[in-house]
């Protein structure tokens, strides 16, 4: 990638070539934002022997090769003759390969597919470990969504809070992804309580005041995170229920779902956190992962 280009948006290109749905999400970012596309396919390799030396095959790579070939040749067709495209391959284990080249991107979109359930954990695998372990936002589309409303329907970005005092660059992602977009901003709130208190014991009206209390903390978060300073027509909803089902439910009606990445307290615990994995392969619209500690998500400015 040329660094003294804008950070482009990067398409993840897996052994099936660059999906669709994937290159239309990225083209319309990379418009948007005025940076170039950057196909990446990674060979695969394997560590053997006591040196960890990277072992694969002359064909390996000449695959790789031309998989990649055959997805730029799609992305040209896509791509506008006003905005870059590049392309590179890779070689090495494909997580790792990806976190160290796409360091400088402004995003990196991922399509992923509904397969069979043996083939949709094999999927799921990659996927979950891009999100996690890549330092720069992660999109992931679903094959089947294109871009595009409904008659009538008002383009929307809707981002999941958890803990709102400590969302801040979530949210700030959010109110600059629907600045970006023209689109309103819907911060919701999932929550239900555990064991004999979701049962009923607790009085409607304490239900009703954890509710008011984090709708009320959401929206003094929205305020420090610049809803109004970009503009931006931002809701709150707080709803009782399973998080990651309520925020897929959500994604019927969203353009862009934004969620923050999980921040566990021991190095080996997942980055990715139960809703995200929840959401991110049954969400109907792309979800975008960004990290609740890195201020890097900023518009056009992303891994500088």
């Amino acid at each position: 990638m040329d660094e003294t280009s804008p950070p482009p948006v990067v398409v993840a290109v897996g052994s099936d070539g660059a999906g669709r749905a994937a290159l239309d999400f990225a083209v319309d970012e990379a418009v948007r934002a005025g940076c170039g596309v950057h196909l990446l396919h990674v060979a695969p390799a394997f560590v053997h022997g006591p040196d960890s030396i990277l072992v694969t095959s002359p064909e390996v790579q000449e695959r790789g090769r031309r998989v990649l070939d055959e997805a730029f040749r799609v992305a040209r067709r896509v791509v506008p003759p006003t905005t870059a495209l590049t392309a590179d391959l890779g070689v090495g284990p494909v997580v790792e390969s990806l976190r160290e080249t796409t360091r400088g991107a402004r995003m990196v979109v991922v399509q992923h597919r509904d397969l069979s359930r043996v083939h949709r954990l094999v999927s799921r695998s990659v996927t979950n470990s891009l999100g996690a372990h890549l330092r720069v936002p992660v999109v992931a589309v679903p094959s089947t969504w294109s871009p595009g409303h409904a008659p009538g329907q008002e383009p929307r970005v809707t981002v999941g809070v958890d803990v709102p005092v400590r969302s801040e660059r979530v949210l700030r992602a959010a109110v600059a992804e629907a600045a970006g977009r023209g689109a309103s901003l819907h911060a919701l709130h999932a929550w239900r309580l555990t064991g004999m208190y979701d049962g009923g014991v607790t009085s409607r009206a304490q239900v009703q005041e954890l509710a008011e209390r984090a709708a009320d903390e959401i929206r003094q978060a929205l305020g420090a995170a610049g809803v109004d300073a970009m503009q931006v027509r931002a809701t709150v909803g707080t709803r009782r229920g399973s998080p990651a089902e309520v925020l897929v439910e959500a994604s019927g009606s969203s353009d862009l779902l934004v969620l923050g990445r999980h921040d566990p307290l021991v190095p080996l615990g997942s980055h990715l956190g139960p809703v995200a994995r929840g959401v991110l392969h049954e969400a109907r619209c792309p979800v975008l992962l960004v990290d609740p500690h890195d201020s890097t998500h900023r518009r056009g400015r992303l891994g500088t």
